[in-house]
């Protein structure tokens, strides 16, 4: 299958280099061209503009930051829509809010081609190995079009409703994790008196009742961080975290609701950033908590 991905930082290339290992030829295009370069290496076609991505394939995947970059991704004058699309399938693969992808979904319509989002769970790993974890919205139609694709990127796949339903379950999931990070970094600043080994210390942790998966995953670069090692590659950024949880805080306001948890989450990521960990892992936080008191 022409596969095209617009959008190609890490969880982009991820996707990029796991579809091309399947055989699906893929053509690539990112505001910043370098970022396209080992695509490219391994046997991508890059386009010229988002337009011209567009016309050469039959699905094109687009995952990005935020709701301006889809805007300007998907409207500009060479923008994916610029052309005639008529027929063709888009996958929006962003967090954002639900309201975005809503409002995408009608002007792709008016075109005649069709939108299903798909955010996911997982990182650069489980992108790679066609193990993430898809939250799917849009017509029942379209989504078994997509299907087959989107089971070829994902472990799991599951369709929860229209276009909006996906973003909005996806950030649902996002959630417990992101105050997760906090909960373990309160914890490891009680064991602090305890003078263990920090992989030992993550590996206990791991093992009990109060583990979430994540630290089954991620413990390791937690361990690192907290011995002051090379925690290796950044799978998601702490100010993509605080993007994140902002959006989640607007949303339940937007619904009559709060999430007070979420909101203080957020108070320590933002002062994480602040102090230059924002292009780093949120595997971070919990290192950086335990072992500082001067937080607020």
């Amino acid at each position: 299958m022409k596969v095209g991905i617009a959008g190609t930082g890490r969880m982009g290339e991820a996707i990029g280099a796991r579809l091309m290992g399947l055989g699906h030829g893929l053509s690539v295009w990112n505001r910043t061209p370098e970022k396209t370069r080992s695509l490219a290496a391994a046997g991508a076609r890059v386009a010229a503009s988002p337009a011209a991505l567009a016309e050469a394939v039959e699905a094109v995947i687009t995952i990005l930051t935020d709701d301006k970059a889809i805007d300007a991704l998907y409207h500009d004058p060479q923008g994916l829509l610029s052309g005639k699309v008529a027929g063709k399938l888009f996958i929006e693969m962003s967090t954002v809010k639900p309201e975005v992808e809503i409002a995408l979904d009608a002007g792709v319509r008016q075109k005649g081609a069709a939108l299903v989002e798909c955010p996911v769970g997982g990182t650069t790993g489980p992108a790679r190995e066609g193990k993430l974890f898809g939250f799917a919205g849009g017509a029942g139609a379209d989504f078994a079009r997509a299907r087959p694709l989107l089971e070829q990127l994902c472990r799991r796949v599951e369709h929860v409703g229209p276009v909006g339903s996906g973003s909005r379950m996806k950030l649902a999931i996002n959630l417990p994790l992101y105050v997760y990070w906090q909960a373990l970094g309160e914890a490891l600043l009680l064991c602090r008196p305890l003078n263990l080994d920090p992989e030992r210390l993550l590996n206990i942790f791991a093992d009990t009742s109060g583990a979430a998966n994540a630290i089954k995953t991620r413990g390791p670069m937690v361990a690192a961080h907290l011995a002051g090692q090379d925690a290796g590659p950044v799978t998601m950024a702490v100010e993509l975290v605080c993007k994140d949880l902002r959006t989640m805080i607007a949303e339940a306001r937007a619904l009559g609701g709060t999430i007070p948890a979420a909101e203080t989450v957020l108070r320590c990521f933002e002062d994480a950033a602040r102090d230059g960990s924002g292009a780093r892992d949120q595997s971070v936080l919990p290192a950086r908590w335990a072992k500082r008191t001067n937080l607020p």
